[in-house]
């Protein structure tokens, strides 16, 4: 495991859980360094002092606000840390929503596990894990870190607590202007969309690879060793720009999709559309002007004609 980055407490309630914070994830993309073309020197960011006009070192860098045109407010590491915040050394868990309720776009991409800090947290660290883990709900939280306070996600995944860190409300953009206007697709469009989705579901995503950082690294070990990279084995097609026909590609989709786990192309669920109830008008008791006529015609006795 790696090192931990932050270290407090899980307050829950009037019980208090010892925890450490450290990165449930890590990257593992290929990293370049910037350098001149000409002789692949490295090139390196200088911090420049703009009123002295000389480079500064790190210890010579503070931050800054600017609260006016040309007018910065200075403020300590120190001023930070002493704000008067609840959740300056502790998870404030201030609510438990159920998991189905939490936005995926509010996830910012940073998760955590939390360990637990010594054997007198080990039993409330354990009770509140197989309390979550016995119900739908996750636990929300505060954890002011890094010279800002955040809404965290708390749940559990193997026995542990894992902390993913929100977006607050205002953080999250109105995407209401974005979906198409007035555009309509028929139930039988959507039934071969939702068969699809039938034959493209499963249990696990453990089998997906980074497909290219696969090839990048095989470029880089090429040029490493002075070969030629590898070609790319077929040109991949430009997407766009093609009018098709929605119903065949969603069927040609299935039925590949199909082809690609070994089943046949009876094999999906079939979704039925809910059929919209039909307005059936009331039997009117007063016959129309048409029927009226007729009625009136067929009783009218046939008028007799002259010299009969």
């Amino acid at each position: 495991m790696p090192r931990p980055l932050w270290s407090g407490a899980i307050s829950f309630g009037l019980v208090t859980i010892p925890v450490k914070l450290m990165s449930a994830t890590e990257d593992r993309s290929v990293r370049f360094h910037q350098v001149h073309t000409e002789d692949l020197g490295r090139v390196r960011v200088r911090k420049y002092c703009e009123a002295e006009d000389r480079e500064v070192s790190a210890a010579e860098i503070g931050k800054g606000y600017e609260v006016a045109r040309d007018t910065l407010v200075a403020v300590t590491d120190e001023e930070l840390e002493r704000m008067p915040l609840p959740t300056a050394k502790a998870i404030e868990i201030v609510a438990f929503v159920p998991a189905a309720s939490i936005d995926p776009v509010r996830l910012s991409g940073d998760s955590y596990f939390l360990q637990y800090d010594g054997p007198v947290a080990a039993k409330p660290y354990v009770l509140i894990a197989q309390a979550l883990a016995r119900n739908t709900k996750v636990a929300v939280a505060k954890l002011a870190w890094h010279g800002r306070e955040r809404l965290v996600l708390l749940r559990v995944r193997d026995g542990a607590l894992v902390a993913h860190v929100l977006k607050w409300d205002d953080e999250v953009r109105d995407p209401s202007e974005l979906a198409p206007k007035e555009t309509k697709v028929t139930d039988s469009e959507i039934g071969e969309a939702l068969q699809l989705i039938d034959s493209m579901t499963t249990d696990d995503i453990s089998g997906y690879q980074d497909e290219y950082r696969k090839a990048l690294e095989a470029v880089i070990e090429a040029k490493a060793e002075g070969r030629q990279p590898p070609k790319p084995s077929t040109e991949a097609e430009e997407p766009g720009g093609k009018v098709v026909d929605l119903m065949a590609a969603l069927q040609e989709s299935v039925r590949k999709a199909q082809a690609a786990r070994g089943e046949n192309a009876g094999d999906a669920e079939v979704h039925e559309m809910p059929k919209k109830p039909v307005a059936r008008k009331p039997a009117s008791k007063t016959p129309d002007r048409k029927t009226a006529k007729k009625t009136a015609a067929a009783k009218k006795p046939a008028r007799r004609q002259r010299g009969a």
